[in-house]
């Protein structure tokens, strides 16, 4: 038995209860959760806004250390340290052919499955975004596992399966900022800091981060920002202000609010482009007028999972973490229990504080 946070049914609190993993069968892997991220795809989970399988352990960003494998698996062993990939890519679909792996059809199959059940009445259990990693250990497809970067605690790495990923990603993959180019942020969270961070290894001269909470200044330059506007009516207009009445030239949304997504669009220069990162609901329509669209050229484009090949990434990631450019525990602003995740879901909520990580 292992402990872990079960979504009973969306709308329902998180229950801290004890679970019953399987043995590892062919083409698994089970693992001792070392931390695992509370990310906002977690809650869009809880609320009805992401829809998977419940009851479900939720949780998709971690790092733990294989215990067993099953038959066929020979790409990691036990004792070895491990990130998750929530996201697997199954190499066959029309995306996978594209080498647009982060589009794949079949990433999350896996959620749909019966993983494990619960110890109080046997009730089955989903795995969340395919890895459950809100709970002691688990037991996910060879697949969802990628070994950790020599040199980074587990702790640290479990950033690397979805917030660090998709940060990264957003700028250099979606967005492709250029050295010299002027960025604007809009939202500073696990992800908003991760980007801010992306931003500044890409050499962007003016780093401009937005947030409803003027609490979140410093987080913000420690990340890479050069400059704070607490969001407000005018936002846009004040960023337009700080680059000599132009806009950014890129700007990314990692909120998903379709006021957010409307200013970061108005906060970008003619021609520039505007990345979303943010996952937002159906209700959140997003509007424009066709001469706009015309008028400034701006590209508007969605940004799934950063736009990243996490098997490639990951050590392009580590080797920036190993010279000093990335910070992971910069990210960091709460270390917590697995009992901790529904006070840091309020947290998210309330707009308070970048990453919550849970420690095992």
């Amino acid at each position: 038995m292992v402990r872990a946070a079960v979504l009973p049914a969306v709308g329902s609190p998180l229950e801290i209860t004890e679970i019953d993993l399987p043995e590892p069968g062919p083409g698994q892997v089970r693992i001792k959760l070392a931390a695992a991220g509370v990310c906002h795809s977690d809650l869009s989970l809880t609320n009805g806004t992401m829809r998977v399988p419940v009851p479900a352990v939720l949780g998709h960003e971690g790092a733990g250390t294989v215990v067993s494998v099953g038959e066929g698996v020979t790409h990691v062993a036990p004792g070895d340290g491990v990130v998750l990939n929530w996201a697997p890519a199954c190499g066959k679909c029309h995306a996978c052919s594209l080498g647009e792996v982060w589009l794949c059809a079949d990433a999350l199959a896996g959620a749909g499955s019966v993983y494990a059940h619960r110890s109080d009445d046997g009730g089955d259990l989903h795995p969340g975004l395919n890895v459950a990693a809100f709970a002691e250990e688990t037991v996910v497809a060879a697949n969802c596992v990628l070994r950790a970067p020599e040199g980074v605690p587990l702790t640290d790495a479990a950033l690397l399966g979805c917030a660090v990923l998709t940060g990264y990603g957003a700028v250099h993959h979606s967005a492709r900022v250029r050295e010299g180019e002027t960025v604007a942020v809009f939202g500073v969270g696990g992800v908003g800091l991760a980007t801010l961070q992306a931003a500044r290894i890409a050499g962007a001269s003016k780093i401009i981060a937005v947030d409803v909470s003027p609490e979140k200044e410093e987080l913000a330059r420690k990340a890479g920002a050069t400059d704070y506007v607490v969001s407000s009516e005018t936002t846009a207009r004040e960023i337009r202000g700080l680059t000599g009445k132009q806009g950014v030239d890129v700007a990314v949304e990692c909120v998903g609010r379709a006021v957010t997504i409307r200013t970061a669009w108005e906060s970008t220069r003619r021609g520039g482009r505007t990345t979303v990162v943010g996952i937002g609901g159906k209700d959140q329509q997003v509007t424009f007028n066709a001469l706009e669209i015309f008028h400034f050229g701006r590209t508007l484009s969605g940004c799934v999972y950063g736009n990243s090949d996490p098997a490639k990434d990951l050590p392009v990631l580590a080797e920036h973490i190993r010279a000093g450019r990335l910070d992971l525990s910069a990210l960091v602003t709460e270390h917590i229990a697995l009992d901790g995740i529904p006070a840091a879901f309020d947290n998210m909520v309330a707009g308070k504080g970048g990453r919550a990580l849970v420690v095992f």
